[in-house]
């Protein structure tokens, strides 16, 4: 994939029809990390269908995972990414060991480092509307500046730069993106501001590559 933002988009409650059309309105704007919450009516199908239609264009994983059994689940359908709203040893691990990027959700440091110990790709940081910026910095101080942080939970264009200049580097959007009922124009719109904020943000530090 070229130009990679750290941009989440978080599809929860799509259905399959939906998907397809939805991934290349938020690739064409720019955002190339896509999320079918398991939650979402027939989620394995939807990560299916946009892993073989956005090959090499996309990555797609899912969120809302929850137990290790998932994981091989969303490995079978074409997931390239495990997000969970925890921090769970054995999805983590399973996770990995079957080549996927992990996502695990924390929101303490014991949790954080927790991740981190285990081997997560990046952290979650959920939810970030609770946190706040001025938590996330509290957190983002004693964490390793190299371990890419995410804002979920919150995070809309409107205080990208403050979770930014809080450590932030990246952030998952839900319903601004997308909630069941909005049309395909309106997903496109809502990516292509998003894509507009996070390109504006000067970030502080840059962390490893995921």
């Amino acid at each position: 994939m070229t130009g990679h933002r750290r941009l989440v988009a978080i599809l929860r409650g799509i259905s399959s029809a939906e998907i397809v059309p939805a991934c290349e309105e938020l690739v064409a704007a720019g955002i190339t990390m896509i999320e079918v919450p398991l939650n979402s009516p027939r989620p394995l199908e939807s990560i299916a269908l946009a892993a073989r239609s956005m090959t090499g264009r996309a990555a797609i994983g899912a969120g809302t995972v929850l137990e290790p059994a998932e994981v091989e689940a969303v490995a079978a359908a074409g997931g390239s990414f495990v997000v969970s709203p925890d921090c769970h040893d054995e999805v983590v691990r399973r996770t990995l060991a079957l080549g996927l990027k992990s996502y695990p959700g924390v929101m303490t440091p014991s949790e954080a480092f927790r991740a981190i110990r285990l081997g997560a790709t990046a952290l979650k940081l959920f939810p970030a509307e609770i946190l706040g910026a001025a938590g996330v910095r509290a957190i983002k101080a004693v964490l390793p500046r190299q371990m890419p942080l995410y804002a979920v939970g919150g995070a809309v264009p409107g205080n990208f730069a403050d979770f930014a200049a809080a450590g932030c580097h990246g952030f998952g959007l839900g319903s601004f993106l997308y909630k069941p009922g909005v049309t395909v124009a309106q997903i496109g719109a809502a990516a292509r501001a998003s894509v507009e904020a996070y390109d504006a943000i000067s970030f502080p530090d840059e962390p490893r590559p995921e």
